[in-house]
C-alpha cells in the first residue's frame, strides 16, 4: 500500500531525472556544433517552438549548407589553407605533399631504418613530393574527374581501375627513375630496380589505395583530394621510403 502511494512521486523523479538528462544532451550538442563553425541556435529554437517536421525546413538549418562552402572552425589554418588552394592550387598541393611524403620519410628512418639520420635521401624525398607527386597529383586528378565525372559505384570503380592499373606503375616508375638519378646510378641500374622492384610497389599499392582512393572519390572534393591522399600516404609513403632506398 505504501508503495502504491509512493508510486506517483517515483514516477515524478524518474522524469525530472530523463528531463536533466536530455537538456544536457542538448547543451552538450549545441557545443559541440559550435565549435565545428556552426550555430545551433536556429535550430534549436525550431526544434521546441515548431515541434511537426515541415519538409522544407531542412533547407534552412545551418546544418544543411552548401556543400561547396567550407568551415575552417575547429582546424587551425584549414580556412587560410583553403584559401591558397583557391589562389594557388598548384602551389599549395606541391607544398602539401612536400609535408607528407617529408613526414614519412622521418618516420621511416626514426621508427623503421634506425641507425644515423640520412639528411640526403630525406631532402630527395621531400623534393620527390614538391616536384613531382603535389603537381601530378593535381594534373592527373583534375583530368580523371573531369573525363570519369559522377559518384556512382560505376564511376568510382572506373577511376580506382584507371588509377591503380595505369597511373600506379607509371608513378612508381618514376619514382624509381628519379631516385636512382639523384643518387647517380646508371641506366642499367635504374632499369634493374625497375625490374626488381616495380612489381613489388604495386602490389604493395592494390593492398591499400583501392580502397583509398573509393572513398575519396566517394567523399572528399577534388581540391581536397591529395590532402586527404598524403594525410593516408604517411604511412605508405614509409613503405615507399624503404623499397625505393633498398640496395
Amino acid at each position: 500500500q505504501k508503495t502504491a502511494k509512493l508510486a506517483p512521486y517515483i514516477l515524478f523523479i524518474g522524469q525530472l531525472k530523463r528531463m536533466k538528462l536530455f537538456s544536457l544532451l542538448v547543451a552538450t550538442s549545441c557545443f559541440c556544433t559550435s565549435a565545428f563553425g556552426v550555430s545551433p541556435s536556429r535550430a534549436v529554437t525550431k526544434a521546441f517552438s515548431k515541434p511537426t517536421f515541415k519538409k522544407d525546413s531542412a533547407k534552412d538549418s545551418p546544418l544543411f549548407r552548401d556543400p561547396t562552402l567550407v568551415r575552417g572552425g575547429a582546424v587551425p589554418g584549414w580556412a587560410a589553407y583553403n584559401d591558397a588552394l583557391d589562389k594557388s592550387p598548384l602551389t599549395a598541393k606541391a607544398l602539401t605533399s612536400l609535408v607528407g611524403w617529408a613526414l614519412g620519410d622521418v618516420l621511416a628512418q626514426i621508427f623503421i631504418s634506425g641507425g644515423p639520420f640520412d639528411v640526403k635521401r630525406f631532402i630527395s624525398l621531400s623534393a620527390f613530393g614538391l616536384l613531382y607527386h603535389g603537381p601530378s597529383g593535381h594534373y592527373f586528378y583534375n583530368w580523371l574527374d573531369d573525363k570519369v565525372p559522377g559518384k556512382e559505384g560505376k564511376h568510382i570503380a572506373l577511376k580506382v581501375a584507371i588509377d591503380q592499373i595505369f597511373w600506379c606503375p607509371i608513378f612508381m616508375s618514376v619514382f624509381f627513375t628519379y631516385l636512382g638519378l639523384v643518387n647517380g646510378d646508371s641506366f642499367s641500374v635504374i632499369g634493374n630496380k625497375l625490374k626488381n622492384d616495380l612489381f613489388s610497389a604495386c602490389q604493395g599499392s592494390w593492398k591499400v589505395w583501392p580502397i583509398v582512393h573509393a572513398v575519396s572519390f566517394k567523399f572528399i572534393q577534388n581540391k581536397h583530394r591529395l590532402v586527404f591522399i598524403n594525410g593516408v600516404q604517411v604511412a605508405f609513403n614509409m613503405f615507399l621510403s624503404l623499397i625505393g632506398t633498398k640496395k
